[in-house]
């Protein structure tokens, strides 16, 4: 092959090369969400940050005026905060249907946090970053964006969560923003 050709057929390649690439999909996380958490008195007590990991959903969570010590945190199926109590963020969220309590691989709640408390300071503060393993910012119906959006809970005291929970003492809707 000549000169000539062999640069304008390599000349080509390499500018379709070049289009494909500019025409190929880019794969991006989903946009970090900023959660505002509130108290039983509706006001506001801190933020939590979700962003995709590639083993969950990573929550940063920052809070203040909540009781010292030991609170168990889980994400609840409704995009709602009615304070005094947050029952209006329903159950756990619960894509797979597993039963309250049981904690088996099969059998967890999407909106669980395995081996997760928040420990609270005597001042009343807590910064903790978790992993939300099985849900994500994503599609599908492990998505904290599922029917509406989902909340965050935490309960007054740590101990396994069953009908008679602790109480809710602070709650954040999760929702897509614009």
């Amino acid at each position: 092959m000549n000169r000539p050709i062999a640069a304008s057929l390599a000349l080509l390649l390499l500018s379709g090369a070049a289009v494909f690439a500019q025409e190929s999909p880019k794969h991006s996380s989903p946009k970090p969400v900023t959660v505002e958490i509130i108290n039983t008195r509706g006001h506001s007590i801190g933020t939590a940050e979700l962003s995709q990991t590639a083993h969950g959903v990573k929550i940063s969570l920052t809070v203040r005026d909540l009781p010292p010590g030991p609170h168990l945190m889980h994400i609840h199926e409704f995009p709602k905060c009615e304070p005094p109590d947050f029952k209006s963020a329903g159950p756990h969220f619960n894509s797979s249907g597993a039963a309250a309590g049981n904690h088996a691989p099969t059998g967890v709640m999407a909106g669980d946090i395995p081996n997760f408390v928040l420990t609270v300071a005597a001042d009343g503060t807590a910064h903790a970053t978790t992993i939300a393993p099985y849900v994500t910012l994503g599609a599908g119906g492990n998505s904290v964006f599922t029917n509406g959006g989902t909340s965050i809970v935490i309960h007054d005291v740590a101990e396994q969560v069953s009908a008679s929970a602790p109480p809710r003492i602070a709650c954040g809707v999760i929702k897509k923003q614009e």
